[in-house]
């Protein structure tokens, strides 16, 4: 069976309701929270300890709110401060001997990573050194080798043109002595 739809529509009108205003007065800002030290003491071995998440108001750990005496300092505090018993249990737990040896190995390895360096750096700077001495030393031998091409080809110019003047003034000698003691083969 079909369903029809109505083509009526039902209109409410709603008044319009009076909003509250802001008001030009703010409310001062809140005090920071400053943390207190509360002193209470652990309950004792003998007393019935309530184990369940919801404290009784019976039991004996919460003897002061059974009486209603909220600001009595005899509601079970004996003077122990919460936060050195956590910073003596926290104590307890972590153990700063193998602390103190990783940071004396630390001290040890950054230590010898200095010495190394420093190491390092003499030695560079001898290598600096050297360097610039063997370029020394390579300047000057280029320089006296230069010299000793320009001897030597100054040598063969020389030698040259006295062979030639020996030739023209003395031919029959300078065959012979040609002949004997032949000129080097140049390479």
């Amino acid at each position: 069976m079909p369903i029809t739809q109505s083509r009526y529509q039902v209109t409410t009108t709603s008044l319009p309701r009076a909003m509250p205003g802001k008001s030009p007065y703010y409310a001062p800002a809140a005090k920071p929270v400053s943390y207190t030290r509360v002193a209470i003491s652990p309950p004792s071995a003998g007393s019935s300890v309530n184990t369940s998440a919801v404290p009784s108001l019976t039991s004996g750990s919460y003897s002061g709110s059974v009486s209603g005496d909220h600001d009595s300092a005899d509601a079970g505090a004996h003077g122990v401060d919460l936060i050195d018993m956590m910073s003596n249990r926290l104590g307890n737990v972590i153990d700063p001997i193998p602390l103190d040896r990783s940071l004396a190995r630390q001290a040890q390895a950054s230590g010898e990573l200095n010495a190394k360096q420093r190491e390092l750096q003499e030695l560079q700077a001898l290598a600096q050194r050297r360097l610039k001495g063997t370029r020394a030393n390579l300047a000057d031998g280029m320089k006296a080798a230069k010299e000793v091409r320009r001897d030597l080809e100054w040598t063969q110019k020389r030698v040259s043109s006295l062979n030639a003047k020996a030739a023209k003034k003395h031919p029959t000698a300078y065959k012979t002595a040609s002949a004997r003691y032949p000129a080097p083969i140049d390479c």
